[in-house]
């Protein structure tokens, strides 16, 4: 019986350090995730700038499309 159990707690410890193991890796990953989603909104700000700043200097004429 005491063979039983020593063997469960061993299974239960081994199957606790996988776990520990994975999540510390799903941290890692998550936190590496958050960095390039914040570098990822700083570009799209700045080429939503662009845009913006294209857009208003940019002259559109006021004529009729060549299919009319």
């Amino acid at each position: 019986m005491d063979k039983e159990i020593e063997n469960r707690f061993i299974e239960l410890e081994t199957k606790i350090a996988y776990m520990d193991d994975f999540i510390n890796k799903l941290q890692e990953e998550a936190v590496e995730n958050q960095k390039m989603i914040q570098i990822l909104r700083e570009e799209n700000q700045v080429l939503a700038g662009r845009i913006q700043d294209l857009s208003e200097n940019m002259e559109i004429p006021n004529r009729r499309p060549p299919h009319y």
